[in-house]
Formats: structure tokens, C-alpha cells, sequence
């Protein structure tokens, strides 16, 4: 092997000078290189001594490790790495140097620190703003303490975010930083989801026509006003009685409007809107009643609820031995009986209606109609059954509607056309040449449903009640 001695290499021409070639290793003995300052190519250091100062890069360098190392000797920095792709639902022991967002909407938990050491670090926020309601309970290692006092600590408002440092064994972990989250963005109108949804130029409708829940998941931070809904709340309507049976009494009807907020035109007894929280609404839609067989009387209907607000089902329509039935809406006596009352239990404004009433002589009179949400049913007299009560219109929808009308009740043998039910409700038989089952009450309308009699081929009782609905309707635009 060759060996060259000299005290200098330089470079003959230019300023680079080269040690090996490519592909070759070049060996230093000792493994050691003495230099203050290692550059790049353009001249900017990568890393500089000066005394016991040791720079790494130079001003306006990004310094980065590559993919797949890791730092050490470096310390925190007093902050926490949060971990936000792992929401936290449950009971779990956290990691010191990480943060954690806490979702307890679906119960309280218990974050069990680990064993502490000096420095160790943890901190918890609330993700869904729900610490108030289910708390999240702070648990030291087992006789460890937490701000001097060896027992659990509790977040217990919402948005609230807390951040621990181990001190040592006297005070164990200490909250270095609590805070709540007030802030949020902007939210100009309510968002909410539920039902079948549909949108006018400025308002939004959610119809339920069935079981749901109307969530409101976030409700206007620059107008209160506008966190106010109109809603409609009918509930099913009874069925109607059998043997000269009375009408069915409509469903109860509610509705709440707020001008100008959601114009619209609406019932004439509508009051006011209903202010809402961002919360979930369980909506309830009544089932109409319907005839229970063996010649009695119509079966209620059953109640609508949104909120506060419970609607409650029909009345069933009587007999030729009974009355009719209370409920939102009163049903018809049969022949010869009263009609059951209406706005029962009572609200304000009114629900609905008391069902009509039948007089006369002998077993084959005419019964009484139920009653609807604007009007009572009519009396049965002579032959005639009563009509329905008269229902109501409300365009909450988009479109006028007529709902919670009162059905008919069952007219004698030979009398002439059906007695006739209200908006939504069914008519009664004639039993005369036709079928002597009542007619049902129309779907989603809560309408009565009519009176039958035993006098037409074929009879199977009293026509079924309509079922209910629900629908709630705010401003967008």
C-alpha cells in the first residue's frame, strides 16, 4: 500500500479540491473530522461551533427529520401532542406527553392517569361540549394525589379543557391550565336533521309522519329570534262506533306560528312559535283508533307529541248504548246517546271539539258526529246522522291543508246521502244499498273516522281513525 506525507494539500487551480473518487469510501483515521463549520454546497452552514454553543442550520432553515426517526434529549416543550384521531368514549389510561378530546355524550367516564414522574404531562377537552351534564372524573395512580390531595378531580362544564404536570409526590399532578371553549363559528340560522325534509325561498320544514326525532345540532349565534320555530302537532283521530254508531272525534290539534319569522298563513287559533336548544327532539305521531269488533264503540286515538307540546288522540265514536268518547276532539254519541267532550285534557288554546249529540225515539235514530278541531259534531236527529265538525286549514306545509276534522255519524235505514265528516274526517253510512262500515279518516290529517250500522250488507263496524302528524318549520334565509 502507498503512502504520501505532506503538511499541505491545495488545490491546483479553482477552489475545489477532491479526496477519492466516485463510488469510493474515503477512511478517516479515528473516525474523527475537526472542523468549526460544516456548509452546503451554497455556503450556509448545517451545523457551527462557537465556544460551547453548537448551532444546528442556519436563520430561516426548516430542520426535519426524515421519515420513520425520532428525537431524544431534546425535553417538551410544556405542551401536549393532541390526539386527534382517537376520541376518546370510554374509560382509559392516558399517556403522558398527549392530549385527548373526551366525548362523554353518551355517558360519563374516568381518564386513570398513569404513574407519576417528574414532568409528565396530560391534558383533556371536551368533545361534545357535554362535561356538564356527564362529567369526565380525573383518577390519580393509586395513592398519588392531584394538586396536593389524594382523590379523583371532575370536569364539569362544558367546553372545558385541562391540562396536568407530576411535580413531585407532595402535590402530585397540578392543573397548569383550565379553560373553557365558548368559541364557535358563526351559525346565522338553526341546523337541524329529522323527518322528510323540505325548503321554501326562506324556510326550512321537517314532516314527521311517523316516529323520529327532530336533533337541532346548532341554533343561531346572531339572532335569538331566529331559534324560535312554528310547529303542528295533530294527533290520530278516534274511530267511529258500530250498531248506529257516532263519528270518530278528530285528533287534537295544536299549532304554534312565528310572524314574521316563518310567515305563513296558519289556523286561526294558532299562538305563538316554540324557542328551540340544540338538543334532540323525540317526535311521537298518533295512530288513528280503530273499531275493536263486537258491536261497541270506536277505539281513541293516540297522541302527537313535540317538546311540550302533546296532542291527544280522537275520541271513539258511541253506540246505540253509549256515548261518545272524550279526547282532542270529542266523538259522537250513538243514536239516542251524547257525545263525548272535546280539549280533553284541557289545553289553551283549545284542542279540539266536543262530539255531537243524538236524540230521539227508538232503536233506528241516527248518531251523532265527533267533533273536530274548529267545530262540534253535528246532532243526530230523525234518521240523519250528524256531520263531522268542521277541521281547519294551515299552510305550514307550503300548500293549504285541511286536517282534524270530525267524521260523520251513521244514518238509519233509507235515509239519503252519507252524513258527511270534516277536513280529513270520514263520512258515516247510510246503510241503505251500500256497505254499512263507517268510512275512514284520511291518513296524516287526524280526521275521525265515520259511524257504521248493522242495517248494510256488508257490516264490519266503524271506519277507522287518520292517523297523525307533526311538522316544525324555521327560517333559513
Amino acid at each position: 500500500m502507498s503512502k504520501i506525507e505532506v503538511n499541505e494539500i491545495d488545490a491546483q487551480s479553482g477552489t475545489t479540491i477532491t479526496v477519492g473518487s466516485a463510488c469510493k469510501s474515503v477512511a478517516v483515521p479515528g473516525n474523527v473530522v475537526k472542523t468549526n463549520a460544516v456548509q452546503a454546497s451554497d455556503g450556509g452552514n448545517i451545523v457551527s461551533q462557537s465556544g460551547s454553543t453548537i448551532t444546528i442550520g442556519a436563520s430561516g432553515d426548516t430542520i426535519t427529520l426524515a421519515s420513520g426517526a425520532s428525537q431524544s434529549g431534546f425535553g417538551r416543550s410544556g405542551s401536549v401532542d393532541w390526539q386527534t384521531g382517537s376520541i376518546k368514549t370510554a374509560t382509559f389510561t392516558p399517556t403522558s406527553g398527549e392530549g385527548y378530546f373526551c366525548n362523554t355524550s353518551g355517558g360519563a367516564f374516568t381518564a386513570n392517569l398513569p404513574a407519576g414522574s417528574a414532568g409528565a404531562i396530560v391534558a383533556f377537552s371536551d368533545y361534545s361540549r357535554t362535561f356538564g351534564s356527564n362529567n369526565l372524573t380525573i383518577s390519580p395512580n393509586g395513592s398519588e394525589k392531584i394538586g396536593g390531595v389524594a382523590q379523583d378531580a371532575k370536569l364539569d362544564v362544558n367546553g372545558q379543557a385541562a391540562t396536568f404536570i407530576y411535580v413531585d409526590s407532595t402535590n402530585g399532578w397540578i392543573n397548569v391550565q383550565n379553560a373553557e371553549n365558548t368559541e364557535t363559528g358563526t351559525v346565522e340560522f338553526i341546523c337541524a336533521t329529522g323527518g322528510t325534509i323540505s325548503n321554501t325561498p326562506t324556510c326550512r320544514i321537517h314532516t314527521f309522519t311517523g316516529p323520529g326525532t327532530f336533533t337541532v345540532n346548532a341554533i343561531s349565534s346572531t339572532c335569538s329570534n331566529r331559534n324560535k320555530v312554528a310547529y303542528m302537532v295533530v294527533a290520530g283521530g278516534g274511530a267511529g262506533g258500530f250498531s248506529n254508531g257516532g263519528g270518530g272525534g278528530a285528533g287534537g290539534y295544536r299549532e304554534g306560528r312565528c310572524n314574521p319569522v316563518t310567515p305563513y298563513t296558519a289556523s286561526p287559533a294558532a299562538t305563538t312559535g316554540h324557542t328551540v336548544t340544540a338538543t334532540a327532539f323525540p317526535i311521537t305521531v298518533g295512530a288513528g283508533g280503530t273499531y275493536p269488533g263486537g258491536g261497541g264503540c270506536g277505539g281513541c286515538g293516540s297522541p302527537s307529541v313535540f317538546s311540550s307540546f302533546t296532542s291527544t288522540g280522537g275520541g271513539g265514536g258511541g253506540n246505540s248504548s253509549s256515548d261518545g268518547k272524550p279526547g282532542g276532539s270529542g266523538g259522537g254519541g250513538g243514536n239516542n246517546r251524547g257525545g263525548g267532550s272535546g280539549n280533553t285534557p284541557p289545553v289553551s288554546p283549545p284542542q279540539g271539539s266536543s262530539g255531537g249529540s243524538s236524540s230521539g225515539a227508538g232503536p233506528n235514530y241516527g248518531a251523532s258526529g265527533g267533533g273536530g278541531y274548529s267545530g262540534a259534531g253535528g246532532n243526530g236527529s230523525g234518521s240523519s246522522g250528524g256531520n263531522g265538525g268542521s277541521g281547519t286549514t294551515s299552510c305550514i306545509t307550503g300548500s293549504p291543508v285541511g286536517r282534524a276534522g270530525g267524521a260523520g255519524g251513521a244514518n238509519d235505514p233509507g235515509s239519503p246521502a252519507p252524513s258527511p265528516g270534516g277536513s280529513g274526517g270520514g263520512a258515516g253510512t247510510n246503510g241503505s244499498g251500500m256497505p254499512g262500515t263507517g268510512n275512514p279518516g284520511t291518513a296524516n290529517t287526524g280526521g275521525g273516522g265515520g259511524g257504521g250500522t248493522t242495517h248494510g250488507p256488508p257490516s264490519t263496524g266503524g271506519g277507522s281513525g287518520g292517523s297523525g302528524i307533526v311538522v316544525i318549520r324555521y327560517k333559513i334565509a
